[in-house]
């Protein structure tokens, strides 16, 4: 029962010893609607998050699939990673780099 006024921000109802004012001011209101505002677009961008990514579930790309290979812009050294060992472990180090 009660009754909102907009245009005087203000809202009565009745109460037990008679009409309870409630009143605010404009800038107060106006954080209200900001706020409100801001609430309704974090939702509005969860839903469309939510959504996308019930797109994206089906969708799980193959870990396996490589579409290339890494090839070094710079010239590289091979390192061995254990000179006891010959086999093909070896990492690539840039020979640009410099010596600090």
């Amino acid at each position: 029962m009660a009754v909102p006024n907009y245009t005087y921000l203000k809202l009565k109802m009745p109460g037990p010893n008679g009409v309870i004012v409630i009143e605010s001011t404009y800038e107060h209101a106006y954080d209200c609607d900001v706020e409100g505002i801001e609430y309704a677009e974090a939702l509005v961008e969860a839903k469309i998050l939510i959504a996308n990514l019930d797109q994206l579930n089906g969708k799980v790309p193959d870990s396996k699939h490589r579409t290339g290979t890494f090839e070094p812009a710079e010239a590289v050294k091979l390192v061995p990673v254990d000179p006891a060992c010959p086999d093909d472990r070896a990492l690539k180090i840039s020979t640009t780099l410099d010596i600090k």
